[in-house]
């Protein structure tokens, strides 16, 4: 995923996508436990993405606070 595409979400779509992700970070987790994961490298792809959607919230709240000063 890509900082680009994710500029171009709303925040309602930026929240969606997040809760999403956290969801599948969380079935990967458990399989982790069970034994059964295929590609421990999704944790990491999920994990940066989550990153990537939080620092662009960030940004937006940040962008709304210089605004309204």
């Amino acid at each position: 995923m890509k900082v680009k595409d994710l500029r171009n979400m709303t925040d309602e779509e930026l929240n969606h996508k997040l809760e999403d992700l956290y969801d599948k970070l969380l079935h990967l987790r458990s399989d982790i436990k069970v034994g059964k994961l295929q590609k421990p490298h999704e944790i990491g792809v999920y994990r940066s993405d989550i990153a990537k959607i939080h620092t662009v919230i960030s940004e937006r709240s940040k962008k709304k606070k210089s605004e309204a000063s």
